[in-house]
């Protein structure tokens, strides 16, 4: 799967595209258990760890996101958690295996605005070694025009930045990249990802990345995995105001419930998973 020039071009670039990751079945299935996920319908029972859009209390005009919707949905929990995406990111990271560290599902209509760029390593303070890999999974074919995800081509290499300011629909979604930019003395090159449906990027989480409003009369919805080196734990006073309600009294290490190791390379998957991954969906 990994052949010597997507890794040359992972280290170059920050990022690489992996052609047809999902096929057909996993987008059709995917798509949806969006509409039922953003009004509530959680097929497990379980709330996601962050729903930051819901219908009535947020303008029509934002990108919809839920984190960890794997622990709400076991249709995206096939997808985000399966050994090919673990296998993936723990290579490419130069890791013995790889865990889940956070899913997003995202789903930007027509109309919807930008998304802010960001590294996504400032906000990994948490965890040691810190450090995501990131797999995004797009479930419709991009374009540029409908604010498909963008990357900084090389911004990997640079320092890395404490957390930006405004993340949904800032006025000016480049503003933190070419401050980044000017503080390392790096030229900006901007690459839009324009890919089928079922295709994928793995970026380092150095890489400053973000999207541009959706100018199209369709959706982008995609599907995202951090992942963490499945060695990572817990830092013993850096905290998250999320993640770290999982960490365990007078003990450093993660939970493989809360953070399931997906890949390892001696052959080692959380064994739970499988149970989890195999339970048909509740009826609607």
């Amino acid at each position: 799967m990994l052949h010597s020039e997507i890794i040359d071009t992972f280290r170059r670039d920050g990022f690489v595209i992996i052609r047809n990751l999902l096929d057909d079945d996993d987008i059709a299935a995917a798509r949806d258990r969006f509409e039922p996920l953003f009004k509530g319908k959680f097929e497990t029972g379980l709330y996601p760890d962050e729903w930051n859009w819901q219908e009535g209390r947020d303008p029509a005009d934002r990108t919809r996101q839920i984190c960890n919707g794997w622990k709400s949905d076991r249709t995206i929990a096939r997808i985000v958690l399966s050994p090919k995406v673990g296998e993936l990111c723990a290579r490419l990271g130069g890791w013995p295996g790889a865990r889940m560290g956070q899913d997003n599902v995202l789903w930007k209509p027509p109309g919807a605005k930008s998304l802010g760029f960001h590294q996504d390593d400032s906000y990994c303070h948490w965890v040691v070694p810190a450090g995501y890999i990131t797999c995004w999974m797009t479930l419709d074919d991009t374009a540029a025009s409908g604010g498909t995800i963008e990357y900084a081509r090389g911004s990997h290499l640079w320092p890395l930045s404490p957390p930006m300011g405004k993340f949904h629909a800032p006025d000016d979604y480049h503003a933190s990249l070419r401050e980044a930019a000017a503080h390392a003395g790096r030229e900006i090159e901007i690459v839009p990802i324009e890919v089928r449906a079922g295709d994928a990027v793995i970026h380092h989480g150095r890489t400053w990345h973000g999207s541009g409003p959706n100018r199209e009369t369709r959706p982008r919805r995609s599907l995202v995995a951090h992942c963490l080196s499945s060695e990572a734990r817990f830092h013993p006073t850096e905290v998250s105001y999320i993640y770290s309600r999982y960490r365990r009294r007078d003990d450093l290490a993660m939970d493989e419930s809360y953070f399931p190791i997906l890949w390892r390379a001696d052959g080692y998957r959380s064994p739970w998973l499988a149970r989890y991954l195999d339970l048909a969906p509740a009826a609607e």
